[in-house]
């Protein structure tokens, strides 16, 4: 896939820094910002509310702000040109749709990689790196693991800025890496429906 000169990814473990990271960047691409929170807002949850609240909360006023929990594809794809795109996060989006078996899944990734390769106008993503814990004991962490890890190698391959923060440090991963061979695998089945409890990787900062 060829890279987006636009298109930016930021990685990162929980509370590292990397939503304030995107925000800065954000902030001094010069162009106005639209804000694109993919999370689902749920009264019954108060901690679940309160990070929502802290989002909020660092967001200049000036920037517009779009939910959009499930059709982030079309949100991109219509995105004016002059405007930079700021999607947080893309765990949080791909745990709206876990319940879509691995054939719809498969078309929703591929519309949401097609609508990046096309982005013409500033898109920088937040994704959360999950990849580093243990392997999780229920199937469903494992779909959500494998399904988003599958995901950013992707958007990796075609942004033209990697970026890993951690420990509050941004460390440039298209300057200071060297790109891996071949395409990620995933394999994993997605389970019927979902369990009362969530992954708490699915949790932004």
């Amino acid at each position: 896939m060829p890279t987006n000169p636009h298109l930016t990814l930021v990685l990162g473990p929980a509370r590292s820094g990397k939503s304030e990271w995107a925000e800065s960047l954000a902030q001094r691409s010069g162009y106005p910002v639209t804000y694109i929170a993919t999370a689902i807002a749920d009264p019954n949850d108060p901690d679940w509310q309160s990070r929502i609240q802290q989002h909020q909360c660092r967001r200049p006023s000036t920037w517009q702000t779009l939910e959009v929990p499930i059709d982030l594809a079309t949100a991109i794809a219509q995105a004016p040109v002059n405007t930079c795109l700021l999607v947080d996060s893309l765990g949080t989006w791909l745990a709206n749709l876990l319940t879509e078996g691995r054939e719809i899944w498969g078309k929703t990734e591929s519309r949401l990689l097609s609508s990046l390769e096309a982005a013409s106008g500033p898109v920088i993503l937040v994704a959360e790196e999950v990849g580093w814990g243990v392997i999780p004991a229920y199937p469903l962490g494992r779909c959500f693991r494998d399904r988003l890890g599958h995901l950013v190698r992707q958007v990796g391959a075609i942004a033209g800025n990697v970026y890993l923060v951690t420990g509050g440090y941004a460390l440039n991963l298209s300057q200071l890496g060297v790109p891996v061979a071949g395409e990620a695998t995933f394999t994993a089945e997605p389970p019927d429906a979902m369990p009362d409890v969530m992954p708490d990787t699915i949790t932004n900062d």
